[in-house]
């Protein structure tokens, strides 16, 4: 791996020294109530769902930055579940799509279909005009179906026999997805996984959480109410470009994508989207946290979940045995920090 840049050494933690001129009222204010929100969700979410806390706070992590999730697991560990939890406390309008090899872009988008009434075509909504949209076992569908997503995850809108509408906002795609080692699964394309923020692996939970679990399905399950509404939500997105961040920082993340981008063992490197998602990640961790600022840690602690899925290995280094949390962890070896904030 290469990198023309000097090598930095890695200092103590401590608070920036932040500019007069920059407002942080809002990322204060954001800090101040982040915090609550994540004991409030995590402690609604272990009512249904056990020793998922820090897959609930990725979760979260996406909501504030106003980005896609997908989850990945094999069969079982309560992906599903976990989705439609989480997407009942955020108080907006859901839709659940299960994806299968026989679904069309129109089951998803909508068509037009003709109104005897009127004498004429309307159209009918497909389940993607909703804040909050499940789509279950995205990677069952062939590519054409799930390509149907790409403009709704990016530009917010959807386009249906040449006519464009916009979604309501805010707008969150939670797709969970089986390994590819899954019999009957096809591969999700490069560009549709570029436009998940971060993807989220659930594996078997611990012995002790199996044992919960069972005491806890042994009882009526209560359905958690709304924590929130969506314009909660939009405040809270809102502040998050707030959450102050020094310019080593952004020289940090611009060095963690190039370092990608070098590395022996990859073909295709972190994007500029992954740079920026990177960047929102952090801010929303840092948040979360109580601070209205943020650390190089925050950035490598989001690294794994915005990258892992958007490196592409070589054939070589997959044969070696190598992964992408491999080439994760090589690259925030290699780029050091010469200040933690």
């Amino acid at each position: 791996m290469t990198n023309d840049r000097p090598k930095m050494a890695t200092a103590v933690a401590a608070p920036p020294t932040i500019p007069a001129e920059v407002d942080t009222g809002p990322a204060r204010e954001l800090a101040a109530i982040a915090g609550q929100l994540l004991r409030q969700v995590s402690a609604q979410v272990s009512t249904v769902v056990v020793g998922v806390e820090g897959v609930t706070e990725q979760l979260l992590i996406a909501l504030l930055a106003g980005g896609h999730v997908l989850l990945e697991g094999v069969p079982g560990v309560a992906k599903t579940t976990l989705s439609k939890v989480f997407a009942r406390l955020l108080g907006c309008e859901f839709q659940r799509v299960q994806f299968t090899p026989d679904l069309l872009p129109s089951d998803v988008t909508g068509t037009s279909v003709l109104d005897r009434t009127k004498n004429d075509f309307v159209l009918r909504k497909g389940p993607i005009f909703c804040q909050v949209l499940l789509a279950d076992e995205i990677n069952r569908a062939p590519a054409k179906t799930q390509s149907a997503l790409l403009e709704a995850m990016q530009e917010y809108q959807v386009t249906v026999d040449g006519q464009t509408l916009p979604l309501p906002r805010p707008y969150m795609v939670m797709a969970t997805q089986n390994p590819v080692e899954q019999e009957g699964v096809y591969r999700l394309p490069e560009a549709q996984l570029d436009r998940f923020l971060l993807r989220i692996e659930m594996g078997y939970p611990g012995f002790d959480h199996e044992v919960n679990m069972l005491k806890l399905h042994g009882r009526p399950i209560v359905e958690p109410d709304a924590l929130f509404t969506p314009e909660q939500i939009l405040g809270l997105q809102a502040k998050l470009p707030h959450v102050y961040g020094k310019e080593t920082l952004y020289t940090y993340i611009i060095e963690l994508a190039e370092a990608t981008r070098n590395h022996p063992d990859v073909s295709l490197g972190a994007s500029p989207r992954a740079a920026l998602s990177l960047l929102r990640c952090a801010r929303a961790r840092a948040a979360l946290r109580g601070r209205h600022y943020v650390t190089h840690e925050d950035v490598q602690k989001v690294s794994f979940g915005v990258l892992g899925h958007r490196l592409i290995l070589r054939p070589e280094a997959e044969i070696e045995g190598r992964e992408v949390g491999d080439v994760v962890k090589d690259v925030l070896a290699e780029v050091k920090v010469l200040e933690t904030v």
